[in-house]
């Protein structure tokens, strides 16, 4: 694993702390699960997706020996003070609304090299904080690659100090799947089943 206060991941120590710190302020945050974070090989961080805070939940989430990538859109990559900042703190740059190829040769190059990748199956924020439907997207990444599937569930609404949980699951074993050539549709409802067992066996008691 590289080093995180070297190579690309330079810059994912320093933005870590700034929003954990942030987070504490603005949130009051409950944590469920972190056991369940594999501390070796690759793995695919699946969530569902209602805010741009989520990513920060998400990276607070995982242990900071394990750097987390993200995706952001190609265009913040052209702006050049942030293009820097992406590039130190990992980031994989994509285009919307298409297919992106380099995107998806990227990110299964780096799954073959342990390292995590979050994804939103959803593909896009949820409006009103319901779940919605999973994009094929994290199916084709979960059956092409050997990555861990870790689903997870944030719950609560972002409105100031306000508790929400990220409740953590145990890894997904999609090895029937594989066996029986399932479509990445099918693994992509299966990831999102799972959020969803999370969501609502942890939804009580969050206000």
């Amino acid at each position: 694993m590289k080093p995180l206060n070297n190579g690309p991941f330079g810059m994912y120590r320093v933005a870590r702390a700034a929003v954990a710190l942030i987070q504490k302020l603005m949130f009051r945050v409950e944590y469920i699960g972190r056991d369940n974070v594999p501390a070796d090989g690759s793995v695919l961080v699946c969530s569902n997706h209602q805010s741009n805070w989520d990513p920060v939940l998400l990276a607070i989430a995982i242990p900071k020996q394990r750097p987390l990538r993200f995706f952001a859109k190609k265009e913040l990559f052209g702006v050049p003070v942030l293009k820097h900042i992406l590039n130190r703190a990992g980031q994989i740059p994509v285009s919307r609304g298409e297919r992106d190829r380099q995107a998806l040769r990227v990110v299964l190059q780096k799954l073959k090299e342990n390292e995590l990748i979050s994804i939103f199956p959803e593909g896009t924020r949820s409006k009103d904080g319901t779940l919605g439907t999973a994009q094929a997207g994290v199916g084709f990444f979960a059956l092409r690659s050997e990555a861990a599937v870790l689903p997870i569930a944030i719950i609560g609404r972002y409105k100031f100090r306000t508790k929400l949980k990220v409740v953590i699951g145990e890894p997904l074993d999609l090895t029937a799947l594989k066996a029986n050539k399932a479509s990445a549709q099918e693994a992509a409802d299966l990831i999102m089943e799972r959020i969803s067992e999370l969501y609502i066996e942890h939804s009580r008691n969050v206000r």
